[in-house]
């Protein structure tokens, strides 16, 4: 990509004066032409993210490509008819007129993807840009080079930049980014650059929609199925080794069944992974060596009940249970974002 980000976001907004990205039937053609990108890819994004995160073909699968390709058929079947005018109740004050939502495009929207889900959190947002009508700047992240560069080289293989580019870098490619004045950005990862990414929208006034990070507890009462509970914690805690925003951060669970629930949460471990996961082609790494130092440290701060295994040259930290933390401790205070 020789032209500058300034030059080719404003290449994008000329196209999108056209008004060609509008058009539904365009739409609809660039979401197939989309499609297509990621079967033809699919092996390359694949072998990516096992670079990337030690992921699996199936797991890789499930939480990236498959739910990339459901959204685009989703858009697809229903773009339509979100697109045409609707219809709504006429204000008192102007009796003889009608009242309709039209729904219009941002523009050139910033798309700022995380590394946890390269594909997935990249490929979602972009679904949702282009079925809008909008040209589509994309910044994947640069802690998954491997899934990051393959999105590249699919997007400058199947689109013109004038109406999606992809910009690859590090934190100064991103500023450069964030410099430009987009008409919508939507940034997924963690508070901190979330407060970069919203004081540079503020500077233009741009909207933005922020998906950031945090604690997420799960709660357990007494009244329900041990193993059951047990199977639903482990999955979403463990999956891509517990670098999900969304997964089970620390339990609360009821005093009567704290030892059952325990036990019940070490079979399902050994169940899903083995007696040594490090070994089961299901289980994640940890992205980098910052991150493992991090999670490392947290083993410390309370009585490990299970697991605790790590390995730095791999990058690897065993599903591990911590008991008795206290409330101030840094893993209760920070988001885990680990096993």
């Amino acid at each position: 990509m020789s032209s500058s980000i300034g030059e080719i976001v404003e290449r994008q907004r000329d196209f999108f004066r056209t008004n060609k990205a509008k058009d539904v039937g365009f739409r609809i053609e660039k979401l197939k032409r989309l499609e297509s990108a990621i079967l033809a890819y699919e092996k390359r994004i694949s072998e990516a993210l096992h670079r990337d995160l030690h992921r699996s073909e199936t797991e890789g699968y499930i939480t990236e490509i498959g739910l990339a390709l459901n959204e685009i058929s989703y858009a697809i079947k229903h773009l339509s008819s979100w697109a045409k005018p609707k219809k709504v109740r006429k204000p008192l004050i102007f009796p003889f007129s009608k009242s309709l939502v039209i729904h219009e495009p941002y523009g050139v929207v910033l798309i700022i993807a995380p590394w946890n889900y390269p594909l997935h959190l990249t490929m979602l947002p972009l679904v949702g840009a282009i079925a809008a009508g909008n040209c589509v700047a994309i910044k994947p992240s640069e802690m998954s080079p491997n899934t990051s560069k393959v999105i590249q080289d699919m997007i400058e293989e199947y689109f013109e930049d004038s109406y999606i580019a992809c910009f690859q870098g590090n934190a100064e490619v991103a500023q450069q980014l964030l410099d430009q004045e987009f008409d919508f950005i939507f940034f997924t990862g963690g508070t901190s650059i979330g407060r970069i990414v919203m004081k540079a929208a503020a500077e233009h006034l741009t909207p933005l929609t922020l998906e950031l990070g945090g604690k997420s507890p799960c709660i357990v009462d007494k009244n329900i199925d041990v193993e059951k509970t047990a199977s639903r914690i482990v999955w979403g805690k463990f999956i891509n080794a517990g670098q999900t925003c969304i997964a089970p951060d620390y339990l609360l669970a009821c005093g009567g069944i704290r030892e059952s629930l325990v036990n019940a949460l070490k079979r399902k471990i050994l169940k899903f992974y083995g007696s040594d996961p490090k070994q089961s082609k299901d289980y994640c790494r940890i992205i980098n060596k910052k991150h493992f130092d991090r999670l490392s440290a947290y083993l410390n701060e309370g009585d490990v009940v299970f697991g605790g295994e790590t390995d730095s040259e791999e990058l690897y930290i065993s599903p591990t249970l911590i008991e008795n933390v206290p409330i101030k401790a840094k893993v209760m205070r920070e988001e885990i974002f680990g096993p």
